[in-house]
Parts: C-alpha cells; sequence; structure tokens
C-alpha cells in the first residue's frame, strides 16, 4: 500500500520506498526468525556473535559490537545470554582488565556449524524471487542507500560502489 502523504512527489517518492523496504526486510525476516529459534534455539542477535566470531575469531565486546553494529548494552544482555547457554565465554583480557575478549565455546562452534547451513538455505530461498542480477542490485542500492544514510560523501558513494 503506497503512502497516504499528501506532500511533493520528492517525499511520497521517498516514503513509498521506505515502506516498500521496510515491507520486504520485514516478510524475510519474518521467515528466518521463526525457525532459527524454533530448530536452533537463537535469536538473530545470538546467531551475528556466533557467526561473527567463528569466521573472524576472538575479539573484544566493542569490536564486536562495531562489526554487528549494535549498541553495547544491546551486545553485553546477547552475551548474557549466549555464556548462561555455554556458548561464548568472556575472558579479561591480561593487557587491560577494562576489555574483556569473547571466544566461542566447543558448543557455540558447534551450534553455529549445525545451524548457519539452515539459515543459509532459508536466506537463499527467501531471495528466490529474484534473479542473480536483482539480487546484487538489491545488494548495490542496499549498500548505497546505507552509506548515505550514514553521512557518507556522494564521491565516495560512487567510488565505492
Amino acid at each position: 500500500m503506497p503512502t497516504r502523504w499528501s506532500g511533493p512527489p520528492r517525499e511520497r517518492r521517498a516514503l513509498d520506498a521506505y515502506i516498500t523496504l521496510m515491507r520486504a526486510a520485514n516478510s524475510v525476516n519474518a521467515r528466518l526468525h521463526g525457525p532459527l529459534a524454533a530448530d536452533h534455539g537463537l535469536t538473530m542477535g545470538q546467531l551475528g556473535v556466533l557467526e561473527a566470531l567463528h569466521h573472524l575469531g576472538p575479539m573484544s565486546q566493542s569490536v564486536l559490537a562495531g562489526k554487528l553494529l549494535v549498541s553495547a548494552s544491546n551486545l553485553t544482555t546477547v552475551l548474557d545470554n549466549l555464556e548462561r547457554d555455554a556458548l561464548v565465554r568472556r575472558v579479561r583480557d591480561t593487557g587491560d582488565r577494562r576489555v574483556s575478549i569473547v571466544h566461542l565455546t566447543a558448543a557455540g562452534r558447534a551450534r553455529i556449524t549445525t545451524c548457519l547451513p539452515d539459515h543459509v538455505g532459508r536466506i537463499t530461498a527467501a531471495f528466490a524471487g529474484l534473479t542473480a542480477a536483482e539480487q546484487k542490485q538489491v545488494a548495490a542500492l542496499c549498500r548505497k542507500l546505507g552509506l548515505a544514510a550514514a553521512g557518507v560523501e556522494p564521491d565516495r558513494l560512487d567510488a565505492s560502489a
């Protein structure tokens, strides 16, 4: 359903694009969240942490928060729950006791290697309605939109596309 906003065409166009983007994202997320929780007992945030640690190795909480684009307070809650379930462990950095390094446990490694193929399969199925070229186009447009919304200069947008 397009916007009912009666502003100028520029505003209606932006609102229509936003509404369409959010509905598509919500539809894809609905297809992913439920099975992830039901089949693997994980939230999307927990999956992100496990995946980052699996692919990038142990890292500090602050670096992990930056990689996942989440707040430190949100990450602390996610890590508390993962640690409760023995999927990660936090170890104080010997060089700076204010810093905690987050590590996958054996159970965490087993969980991510089990659930990741299922999750990737669901993502692939969710995007099956688009051709390979359209998937690349969506990715490029979303990246461009994200960078622009983050305030990246237009010249840098063109160079990074």
